[in-house]
């Protein structure tokens, strides 16, 4: 399946699909799922607990975010992927983040929640058919592809894998 068109998705959206390299979703993967497994496992844990700024979410929190993310947006592949016409819901990511209580949590299991997430999404994404990935749905009552839920989410992994290695690392 070629590259998502603009129409596939809300512009919101379309920041993420620009991170990714790739014209399909085979491509995707080769470019991109080792680096963001090694930078994302790699992440220094004496920098676990930092934040650049005040009121701004330290690497864990972020971690957390992307686990939950990526889940979500691996959900919403699999309904959309499966024909499922029922409207997803959005999310609120702050909400999550101060419930999930990342802070809370050891690095290490943080990353190893991180590597079994990944690992799953992967499998999906690469189980879907070229005619799975042209089904579309509602997400955040906007319409979308299977084919650019893909890349979102990758795009999405990258887009964070920017912020931490500039204000951060």
């Amino acid at each position: 399946m070629a590259r998502p068109q603009e129409s596939e998705s809300a512009v919101f959206y379309h920041k993420y699909i620009n991170y990714t390299k790739g014209d399909s979703v085979v491509e995707i993967i080769q470019h991109h799922v080792d680096e963001i497994h090694a930078f994302y496992t790699t992440l220094p844990a004496s920098k676990a607990d930092y934040a650049y700024a005040a009121g701004k979410w330290t690497i864990k929190d972020l971690l957390q975010h992307v686990i939950d993310a990526e889940r979500i947006f691996a959900y919403r592949l699999l309904r959309v992927a499966r024909k499922d016409a029922t409207p997803l819901a959005g999310f609120e990511e702050n909400d999550y983040a101060i419930t999930a209580q990342a802070g809370n949590r050891a690095m290490e299991s943080l990353v190893e929640e991180f590597i079994a997430v990944r690992a799953s999404t992967d499998l999906l994404v690469k189980s879907l058919t070229p005619e799975q990935l042209s089904h579309s749905g509602t997400a955040s009552n906007n319409f979308i592809t299977a084919n650019a839920l893909v890349y979102i989410l990758y795009g999405h992994l990258l887009h964070h894998k920017t912020i931490i290695a500039e204000r951060y690392l």
